[in-house]
């Protein structure tokens, strides 16, 4: 059966049919279709037997636009408010700009709709990276054809992804609390009881695998109120903790809001520690201890791999790599 014959729908091929078909972007369809540099001759052939294939034929106002050299990353964040986010926009930022590149943004929270917002980022942009709040269906939906590189990745499959590996930094954290006398640790996690996340799961095994077994008390949200309501339940309910272990430095922050509030000395009756190395962590009494990232080195791999799909020279599917995060002592702990 024919790559025709296997497209839904019966209308005429689009750009995206043949990028599906030939395994690469859009752009890289635009630049074989138009014998453009910067596209190895492999690839180029690739894709023009896709889209005889397909018989596909070019748009006119599509050929109008060859000439267009401005590139553009569009860059998928959750919340402005959450400052990991501006962090990480900086980053892309430079490194898009380093490349030659702009970038447009897009922020998914309390948008009425986030499909559509992502899918009109799609049009804008020539690349798109980030944190989509979309599922590997939607994605594989919204984004076909477009070079795609998923930020913290974890179990979702769909386009690039650039893993977060916080597994031998929370081993460091786990002895470095346990080498300053913390015997009664708490994760303060997000999400809901009993479900822990990723980072709670591996906190909870670094303890473990050193004999120590680690309560859990979850925060409703990734936002420094829900540090502090979440410090007070996790007081409340474990009054002798010694060590608080969080999901985020902002969640670290709300807490020890709660735990200045209610007399405990940080880091004589509690050391406290965050994840994400934030800049904020350094402006707070006590300075923060933390799981540091080098937002830098994540935005230059997420470009990196986008612009390496967007030229051919990695595929659209299944390009990984990993950041990994480090233990930052600070006052906290």
């Amino acid at each position: 059966m024919s790559a025709r014959a296997d497209r839904p729908g019966s209308g005429p091929a689009t750009i995206i049919d043949v990028a599906e078909a030939a395994g690469v972007s859009r752009q890289t369809v635009t630049r074989a279709m138009n014998d453009m540099p910067g596209i190895k001759e492999a690839t180029k052939e690739r894709v023009l037997a896709a889209a005889k294939e397909l018989a596909y034929r070019p748009s006119r106002f599509g050929r109008g636009l060859v000439g267009h050299t401005q590139r553009t990353v569009g860059l998928v964040v959750d919340d402005l408010m959450n400052p990991y986010y501006p962090q990480l926009a900086s980053a892309v930022v430079s490194s898009a700009r380093d490349r030659g590149w702009n970038v447009v943004l897009a922020q998914t929270a309390k948008a009425a709709d986030q499909y559509t917002l992502i899918a009109d980022l799609a049009k804008q942009a020539d690349v798109v990276v980030g944190y989509p709040a979309l599922t590997d269906n939607q994605a594989q939906e919204v984004l076909a054809g477009v070079p795609f590189v998923r930020i913290d990745m974890g179990e979702y499959t769909y386009g690039g992804g650039i893993q977060m590996d916080v597994g031998d930094a929370m081993g460091a954290m786990a002895d470095h609390l346990l080498e300053r006398g913390s015997r009664r640790p708490v994760l303060l996690d997000v999400g809901l009881p009993g479900f822990p996340s990723a980072r709670g799961k591996s906190f909870l095994a670094a303890m473990s695998a050193r004999g120590v077994q680690v309560p859990t008390v979850s925060a409703a949200t990734k936002s420094l109120s829900s540090g502090v309501a979440g410090a007070n339940a996790l007081l409340e309910a474990h009054p002798d903790v010694d060590a608080i272990m969080t999901f985020n430095d902002i969640v670290a922050c709300g807490a020890l809001k709660a735990l200045h509030e209610a007399g405990v000395d940080v880091p004589g009756q509690v050391r406290l520690a965050g994840c994400d190395g934030l800049n904020l962590g350094r402006f707070v009494s006590p300075e923060l201890t933390t799981l540091a990232v080098d937002m830098g080195a994540v935005a230059e791999a997420a470009v990196g791999m986008a612009l390496a799909m967007y030229a051919g020279e990695v595929p659209l599917q299944g390009a990984r790599t990993q950041v990994a995060h480090h233990l930052l002592v600070r006052a906290s702990t």
